[in-house]
């Protein structure tokens, strides 16, 4: 962050002032001071310019009030934000409380305990309480509408500060001997806190400050210190809770008067003045909640009492003396800019991770995607990197590509994460690491991230320059020289020095890093000593070391790497040139040797961007100002806040983040600004309002490839076709250079203008006037460049003469596509063009849509023979279940296995049956015995019995009839019998396997079978008899029994499979051996 004194406002009669407080939501300033003094006051900008937004906007006073009530000193204002109340108490304990009615404040409720003096008020974080401690130790509870909730004495003590907790439960009072006490809601003492910063402190302190931030604005990390306590003599804590045991301990170095949290707890203000100085010199310290200090502001005056914050975050309040001073706050937002895509972060209430946007600034689209404990985000080109802590329990923005862990590297849990996004927000890689990226710099080619002692580079690489193996690879190895780390006090050499190795970044220093930057073959490190170190990329070399007598802030290479601006730590902007620069012109017109970089210096400096394509000029941002240079020479201020986000052809594009953060769910393209530099707004204008020539001859002095292009194009305006040709030629144009010479090959004036009305986008205009010049071939054919195809139909049917056919069914086809393309399928849309474009495929497509299977049917019916559709037909009426049309279309293409299988899938089993024979299909006895197996599921057996007689296969039919005749404990029984008495006891012992496992058998009935069983096995193993009749059977040819006999049944019998057996048990009976359907009898 970045902050300068940008105001001072004088309070009449010098009175001093004794408070200050900054209401967030509605902009009212209250002071208060000796002599009853209370003023409220409001600073506005009203503009209607876009560019002066923000901070950027002049800001007046919209209100100045005094408020008269009060005869002793004010000592203590606070701000209801909530029901718009002020809440004012002096010296004498008198307490007002005042409201807003149509636009001026005025007095609501009164109260005075005429005992002892009012030293701290805090109102809840919902508005509904306000708790006033007095200094003799009483404490009152009281309701926005005025009532007193409760009331409590707390004997021997003296009060100097109260603070509730973000849900209410808790109030913390501060004691005049430093202690902090914690309370209920309802004034029981919990305990006393305790307080570690004061440790090995002598002498008396007192309490400077108790803030605890409500999280109104959400936490810049889950579990983050919110609440701040700070003591006079400079120590601070600042805890998660009041019971923290673990709180970051703040030594400020200072006599501290006043602390306060911003508006989303980011940053901590300390207030006070400097210890150890000749003359005390105020200053304001800015902290991190985790203690990192960010920034010191120097004030002028001789005693600082408060501070506080505006409720945006730009702006802080100081009350000086008699003097209110205002200072601009430049935040450093986690944001960056790719590829036409503004990526900014923050944070919400009811969510933990950060909110990381996406916004598409080209089409006004943006994406969201949710990050946990967010560290920072870089960009470069069309890709972008968010550094995060890694978190194994919820992981970050999942990535789409496998990460692995190098082999004979550090084992250990990597805590953080690199993720490299699109500008869309999809993840492409991600690398876990150990070290802390404090700083990252990314280039089209590398992402290097920095901790305070080494940095990590990593070469990366994106899907599209990927081969389909390595993306398709599951477990890819490391190549060599993709992943390094390097220790800041090491020299590397770039060649390879094996592995990735964590361990060596863990080694302490003591010149710690504090900035990087890098191009695609460099890389600047600076150290908090001043030193500056140069590497190589992409082989990593020390190439060398500068010395400079500042620490540097912010670094930033011009696009040859030549030269280096650096930002320090008090905003002053110079330059460092990292090679040797001839005085000469360089050949593209810019004289490096007119600015001398060792003598450039520029205060108040929070941002600047070299150009893209000029290694001479670069923007900077100097407090609400933004400079261009060329040179190290300066063009005329630009007023506005804005952060650039890009600098290419002579543009500047800057977006006002300070407008985007206050309705960050909805950014506004008006927030997003273009500036013109100088050269290219004199250029237009000369061309504009002086002439072809006198503007080439300035541009020739100052040359630019958009500076040429914008003349060449004036030129093309005028069909100065030699001049345009030249001017292509320095901006290096091919397509202008053909574009030109075809004009040249044109001999009509006409014909000239409307080319160059076409190239400049002036279509209507082109087409008016081919078509004066009766070339409606030349209308038409601009119009198909377009795609403007109703156009192109407009102008085939209203021109005189027979059209061509084929360019009109083109037209008709391509405007139902765009029908077809937005789901318009119906009426006056797709079907009706496809129709007249006679697109029998897409007419398919959209009866199939539009559910119109009669038109379908009807499309069908009308195609050849073989046509190559009617297989994709017959397929959308199988997704529909319509049989008799599917068959229809196979069939009619001559693919009745198809309109088989069809069948089959939609269960017509009679059909397919049908088909199969009907073609003499080989595959009719397998659908047969699937049929037959679907027809048996659902219970129907006779039906399956008709399926094979109908089909001839009466020796099936006949099985399953004998299976459902006669019941299964007969068959099995007489199985048991005959096989038993022929000793075939085999066969006999799976006939007892299959009675006792049927369903129908009682309990009593099994256990008989079972007892049964017992007892012939007991006896008999389980085996056929080898010696018994059927090996005495006679065989006829191919070794097979001649006769149909009992004794062969019973032998080739397969209790498991469907046999015929209805013959036994009448011939058993009888005593004739015989088979009953062939009647022979033994």
């Amino acid at each position: 962050m970045f902050i300068y004194l940008s105001k001072k406002i004088a309070i009449p009669n010098n009175i001093r002032l004794k408070c200050v407080s900054w209401n967030k939501d509605q902009g009212f300033i209250a002071c208060g001071g000796d002599e009853g003094l209370l003023k409220v006051l409001k600073l506005e900008s009203q503009t209607d310019d876009a560019k002066l937004k923000g901070l950027a906007a002049p800001s007046n006073l919209s209100m100045n009030q005094t408020l008269e009530g009060h005869s002793g000193a004010v000592q203590v204002v606070t701000w209801n934000e909530q029901y718009q109340k002020l809440t004012t108490s002096d010296q004498n304990g008198l307490i007002i409380v005042w409201m807003l009615y149509k636009g001026c404040w005025y007095e609501e409720m009164i109260n005075n305990r005429n005992k002892s003096v009012v030293r701290s008020m805090s109102w809840n974080a919902d508005g509904q309480k306000i708790c006033i401690v007095y200094e003799d130790g009483a404490v009152i509870v009281g309701s926005v509408d005025g009532n007193r909730i409760w009331g409590k004495e707390l004997k021997g003590i003296q009060l100097a500060h109260v603070a509730w907790s973000p849900d209410s439960k808790i109030l913390l009072f501060g004691m005049a001997n430093g202690e902090i006490h914690i309370y209920d809601n309802q004034g029981n003492f919990i305990m006393k806190m305790t307080v570690s910063c004061l440790h090995n402190v002598t002498g008396a302190i007192s309490i400077a400050g108790i803030h605890w931030y409500a999280g109104s604005e959400g936490y810049v990390e889950p579990d983050c210190p919110c609440l701040a306590i700070c003591f006079d003599n400079g120590r601070c804590q600042v805890m998660r809770y009041e019971s923290d045991e673990s709180p970051v301990f703040i030594d400020t170095l200072m006599n501290v008067a006043s602390i306060q949290w911003n508006q989303c707890g980011s940053v901590l203000a300390v207030a006070g003045s400097l210890r150890g100085m000749e003359k005390e010199v105020n200053v304001v310290q800015f902290y991190t909640p985790f203690g990192e200090h960010l920034r010191t502001l120097k004030v002028p005056g001789k005693q600082m009492t408060e501070v506080a914050w505006e409720g945006g975050g730009l702006r802080i309040g100081l009350a000086v003396d008699s003097y209110i001073y205002f200072a601009n706050i430049r935040p450093d937002y986690k944001w960056g800019y790719c590829s036409n895509t503004v990526v900014y972060a923050y944070t919400k209430p009811d969510r933990l991770e950060y909110c990381v946007v996406f916004w598409d600034t080209k089409n006004n689209e943006k994406f969201v995607k949710y990050v946990k404990s967010l560290m920072s985000i870089t960009t470069s080109g069309d890709f972008c990197i968010l550094a995060t802590k890694a978190d194994d329990t919820h992981p970050q923005v999942h990535t789409l590509v496998h990460t692995h862990t190098p082999t004979g590297t550090h084992t250990g849990t990597y805590t953080y994460v690199l993720v490299l996004c699109n500008s869309i927000g999809t993840p492409l890689d991600s690398k876990y690491i150990d070290i802390d990226p404090l700083f990252v710099t990314m280039t089209k080619t590398h992402v290097i991230a920095a901790s305070k002692e080494a940095f990590y580079t990593w070469q990366y690489r994106v899907a599209k320059k990927l081969t389909a193996m390595e993306i398709n690879q599951v477990s890819r190895t490391r190549k060599e020289g993709r992943e390094r780390v390097y220790h800041i006090d090491d020299s590397p050499s770039g060649t390879t020095e094996g592995p990735l190795d964590f361990a060596k970044a863990f080694t302490a220093t003591r010149d710690p890093i504090c900035c990087i930057t890098a191009t695609d073959k460099t890389l600047i490190v600076g150290r908090e000593s001043g030193t500056i170190h140069k590497y190589s990329l992409p082989n990593v070399a020390l190439v060398q070391k500068y010395s400079l007598n500042y620490r540097a802030y912010q670094l930033s290479l011009n696009c040859t790497s030549s030269r280096l601006a650096i930002i320090d730590i008090s905003g002053v902007l110079t330059f460092l040139d990292l090679e040797v620069r001839s005085s000469s012109d360089d050949g593209s017109g810019s004289q490096a040797g007119t600015g001398d970089p060792s003598k450039f210096e520029r205060k108040d400096v929070w941002d600047m961007q070299w150009a893209n394509d000029n290694p001479d000029l670069f923007a900077m941002m100097e407090k609400t100002r933004m400079y261009v240079f060329r040179n190290l020479d300066p063009e005329e201020p630009i007023q506005t806040s804005g952060y650039i986000c890009n600098f290419e052809d002579l543009e500047i594009k800057s977006v006002l983040l300070d407008e985007i953060m206050k309705d960050p769910e909805r950014p506004n393209k008006d927030y997003l600004i273009n500036f013109e530099i100088r050269s290219l707004r004199d250029s237009r204008a000369l061309i504009e309002k002086v002439g072809i020539e006198d503007a080439s001859q300035f541009i020739e002095d100052n040359p630019h490839p958009r500076l040429w292009r914008l003349l060449a194009e004036a030129a093309l305006q005028k069909l100065d076709l030699k001049t345009a040709e030249q001017a292509f030629v320095r901006c290096k144009d091919y397509q202008g250079i053909e574009f030109v010479k075809s004009l040249g090959n044109l001999q009509s004036e006409a014909m000239k203008q409307a080319e160059v009305a076409a190239y400049f986008g002036r279509f209507e205009e082109a087409e008016r006037m081919y078509l004066d010049m009766d070339r409606r071939d030349l209308a038409i054919s601009l119009r198909i460049k377009l795609g403007d195809w109703f156009r192109v139909l407009q102008l085939l049917k209203t021109g005189s003469g027979d059209c061509d056919d084929a360019l009109l069914e083109q037209a008709y086809n391509a405007i139902g596509d765009y029908f077809a393309d937005r789901q318009k399928w119906y009426g006056v849309n797709a079907v009706q063009y496809y129709l007249q474009g006679r697109n029998q495929e897409r007419l398919a497509e959209c009866y199939y849509m539009l559910e119109d299977y009669d038109g379908l049917e009807r499309l069908a019916s009308s195609l050849p023979e073989n046509h190559k559709l009617l297989p994709d037909i017959g397929q959308m009426f199988v997704t529909v279940g319509m049989c008799e049309q599917t068959v229809n279309a196979y069939l009619k293409c001559n693919q009745p296995k198809a309109a088989v299988d069809a069948c089959v899938h939609l269960n017509q089993w009679n059909k397919a049956v049908e088909l199969a024979k009907n073609h003499n299909m080989k595959e009719i006895k397998s659908l047969l015995a699937k049929y037959a197996s679907h027809l048996l599921e659902k219970n129907k057996p006779l039906e399956a019995v008709e399926l094979y007689r109908k089909a001839h296969h009466f020796l099936e039919a006949a099985k399953l009839m004998f299976k459902d005749i006669i019941p299964a404990v007969e068959i099995y029984s007489l199985l048991a019998i005959c096989s038993s008495a022929n000793r075939a006891f085999s066969t006999c012992s799976r006939a007892f396997i299959k009675l006792e496992s049927l369903e129908s058998l009682s309990p009593e009935q099994r256990q008989l079978y079972e007892d049964l069983a017992l007892e012939i096995f007991t006896k008999h193993s389980p085996k056929n008899n080898p010696m018994s009749g059927l090996d005495s059977a006679p065989e006829g040819p191919m070794g097979r029994r001649q006769r149909c006999t009992t004794h062969t049944i019973i032998k080739t019998y397969n209790p498991l499979g469907p046999m015929c057996h209805c013959g036994l048990l009448p011939a058993i009976k009888s005593n004739v051996i015989c088979h009953t359907l062939c009647k022979q009898q033994v």
